[in-house]
C-alpha cells in the first residue's frame, strides 16, 4: 500500500517539503492528512481522494447525493456524533456510511453491533462530513439526544415553582450555548424562538431577512426547559410565565464581546423569545464611508457635526443602523478637546474618549433624567440613544439652545418626517426651527456576495424591479449563490441614506407648521435625493440588486 504522503505528492496536491513539515509538526494522535489540512497545504478533498486511492474505498459526494431516510433512521444520533459518520443508504442488511477516517475500525465495529447491519464505509472530505451532520441533525442534536438518554425531564407550564431539574442539566445548557454560537457564526442580528402547537421554531435574522435555523426534530419536548435556560442566563424570573419580561445576556467569543437583549412574551402555545445580538466593538470602528454614506453625503454629515450647537437627527425603523451611523460620526469628532457624553438603552458600542450612560428604567434612570443630570457635567456633545417622549424632546431642544450639539435618533419613515414628529411630541415649531441643524434617514439593504457576483443582462425579476425604480440598465450585477453566502447571493449589508442640511427655507416652513409632504418636496427642490435615489446609485455601482432596492425603499 502506497503511503498517503507519496500519493499526495504524485497527485501534485502537496510537495515533499510540505509532507516533511507536516511529519515534524504532527500532534499526538493526529494523522498526516489532518496535519496537512491544519497547516493549510492540502484541502480536505485532496486528502479524501488520496485516502480513497490508498484504501480502495469509494468517494461519496455528500453535497450532490442526500442521504436516504431509511439510513438516517437506522443510526442513533449519538452514534453519528460520537463516530463522526453519516448514514448514506440502506439496502436490506447492508448500511452504507460516509467517514473521513478509513482506519476507524473500532467505531465501525460499534456501529455494526448497534445497528445489526453490515456496514460499508465510503470516504468523504472532513469539511463536507461536518457540514452534512450539521445540515441533517441540526444545532446541538447530540446534546439533546444525550438529554433523552440521561432521562432529563423537560419542565412544563404546570411544574412547581423553582423546579430546576431540566435547566441544570449539562446537556441542555450545552444545547443553548451551541444555539447562541451558531447564531453568532451565521452573523445573525436576531434570534426568534417561536412556539407553535406542534413544534418549536427558531429563526435567525441574517442581513435583515429571517431564515430558519437547522435544529433537531426533538426540540418541542424541551421547549419549556430551553426557554427557562434562557431566562436564567438573562437573570429573569423562571416562574413567571404569564407576563412579558426583558433582560440581557453577555457573551464572549474569540475575544469579542456581545450584548444580547432578551425579550419574552407569553403566547398561546408558550413563551416566545426574541434575542437581539449587539456586537460591542464591531460598529464603533467604522467610518462614515464604511457605514455606506457616499462621499457627498459623508461630507454633508461632517458639516452638520462641525456645528457648535443644535440638533442632528438620524431617523429610520428599528434595526436600520442608526446607532452605528451616530458612532461613526462620534469617531469624526476630536474627543481629546471635546467632552462627549451619551445616554443609551442599551449601550451598543464602546468608544474611547466618550462617557457612556446606560439607561435603567427599573431604578428610574430614564433618558430624560439622565439628560438632565449630564448637563451639569459641562458636555460639548450629547448623544441620546432615542427621543421617545415630550420630556426628552424638550430637554434636547433646551440643550441645543444653551450651546450643546445634540445627536439622537427618531423613528420616522424619512428625514423630513422628523420635524413634524417633534412638533407632535409637543415641541413648539419655532423652537424646532431654531435648533435643528441636520436630518438624515437611512435603511439597510443586502450587498451582493463578492465571492459569487456575476454581471449579465437583467432577468425577469431585475426587469420588473428596474421598471419600478424607473431605471434603465443593460447589465446588472447579482450574486449567483455560493458556499460563502449559503446560496443566497447576498453577503452583508450596507446603508442607503437621505441627508438634508437644514437651511433658512426649511426653518421658515417649520415655523409655519408645514407638513412632512411639503418639507419633503422642498428638500427635493433643493437637490437632496431620497433613499430610493441613493439605492439607485448602489445598483449602478453593482453593490446590490434592483429588487433589493425596490424591497427596501419606496417612491416619493
Amino acid at each position: 500500500m502506497a503511503r498517503l504522503g507519496e500519493i499526495l505528492i504524485a497527485r501534485g496536491a502537496v510537495t515533499a517539503d510540505d509532507v516533511a513539515q507536516a511529519l515534524s509538526s504532527r500532534q499526538p494522535g493526529e494523522r498526516l492528512g489532518e496535519t496537512l489540512v491544519r497547516l493549510g497545504v492540502a484541502t480536505p478533498r485532496d486528502v479524501a481522494r488520496a485516502l480513497a486511492e490508498q484504501t480502495g474505498l469509494k468517494l461519496a459526494d455528500l453535497r450532490a447525493q442526500p442521504p436516504e431516510k431509511a439510513a438516517l433512521d437506522a443510526v442513533p444520533t449519538r452514534v453519528v456524533f460520537k463516530s463522526r459518520v453519516v448514514p448514506l443508504a440502506r439496502e436490506g442488511a447492508r448500511l452504507r456510511v460516509a467517514t473521513a477516517d478509513p482506519f476507524c475500525m473500532a467505531e465501525l465495529d460499534e456501529l455494526r453491533l448497534i445497528t445489526g447491519l453490515d456496514v460499508e464505509p465510503w470516504l468523504a472530505p472532513q469539511d463536507e462530513l461536518d457540514e452534512a451532520i450539521h445540515r441533517l441533525y441540526g444545532v446541538g442534536a447530540d446534546a439533546l439526544d444525550r438529554a433523552v438518554d440521561e432521562g432529563v425531564r423537560a419542565i412544563s407550564d404546570d411544574d412547581a415553582e423553582g423546579d430546576l431539574d431540566a435547566q441544570d442539566d449539562a446537556a441542555l445548557i450545552q444545547f443553548v450555548n451551541r444555539l447562541l454560537l451558531d447564531a453568532l457564526q451565521a452573523r445573525a442580528s436576531d434570534i426568534h424562538v417561536e412556539p407553535t402547537q406542534h413544534e418549536l421554531k427558531v429563526r435567525y435574522r441574517v442581513d435583515g431577512v429571517l431564515v430558519p435555523a437547522t435544529l433537531p426534530r426533538e426540540l418541542k419536548r424541551f421547549q419549556a426547559a430551553i426557554i427557562s435556560r434562557l431566562k436564567i442566563m438573562a437573570n429573569l424570573d423562571i416562574a413567571e410565565k404569564r407576563l412579558p419580561q426583558d433582560g440581557r445576556i453577555r457573551l464572549k467569543l474569540q475575544g469579542r464581546e456581545f450584548d444580547v437583549r432578551v425579550s419574552l412574551i407569553p403566547m398561546i402555545h408558550g413563551e416566545g423569545v426574541a434575542l437581539r445580538i449587539l456586537d460591542q466593538g464591531g460598529g464603533a470602528a467604522l467610518s462614515l464611508e464604511q457605514v455606506g454614506l457616499s462621499k457627498g453625503h459623508a461630507d454633508t454629515m461632517r458639516k452638520m457635526l462641525d456645528a457648535p450647537h443644535g440638533i442632528v437627527l438620524v431617523t429610520g425603523p428599528t434595526g436600520s443602523g442608526k446607532s452605528t451611523t451616530l458612532y461613526a460620526g462620534l469617531r469624526e469628532l476630536d474627543r481629546e478637546t471635546l467632552k462627549v457624553i451619551t445616554v443609551e438603552d442599551p449601550v451598543e458600542y464602546r468608544l474611547d474618549g466618550v462617557s457612556q450612560i446606560q439607561v435603567r428604567d427599573k431604578i428610574g434612570l430614564s433618558f430624560s433624567r439622565g439628560l438632565r443630570s449630564i448637563l451639569r457635567h459641562d458636555p460639548d456633545v450629547i448623544m441620546i440613544g432615542e427621543i421617545r417622549d415630550q420630556e426628552t424632546a424638550e430637554i434636547s431642544v433646551q440643550s441645543a439652545l444653551t450651546g450643546h450639539l445634540v445627536l439622537s435618533t427618531l423613528h420616522t419613515n424619512d428625514a423630513a418626517g422628523a420635524i413634524p414628529r417633534l412638533v407632535d411630541m409637543g415641541v413648539e415649531p419655532y423652537l424646532v426651527a431654531a435648533t435643528i441643524e441636520g436630518l438624515q434617514a437611512q435603511r439597510l439593504l443586502r450587498r451582493n456576495c463578492p465571492e459569487c457576483v456575476v454581471e449579465g443582462p437583467p432577468n425577469e425579476v431585475d426587469r420588473a424591479a428596474l421598471e419600478d425604480l424607473k431605471l434603465k440598465l443593460d447589465r446588472v450585477r447579482r450574486g449567483a449563490g455560493c458556499e460563502a453566502c449559503q446560496g443566497r447571493g447576498y453577503l452583508g449589508r450596507t446603508g442607503v441614506f437621505e441627508v438634508i442640511p437644514v437651511d433658512d427655507g426649511l426653518r421658515e416652513l417649520t415655523t409655519q407648521g408645514a407638513s412632512a409632504v411639503r418639507l419633503r418636496h422642498y428638500a427635493r427642490e433643493q437637490g437632496h435625493g431620497s433613499l430610493r435615489d441613493d439605492g439607485k446609485r448602489l445598483v449602478r455601482e453593482g453593490v446590490t440588486t434592483p429588487d433589493e432596492v425596490a424591497r427596501i425603499t419606496r417612491d416619493d
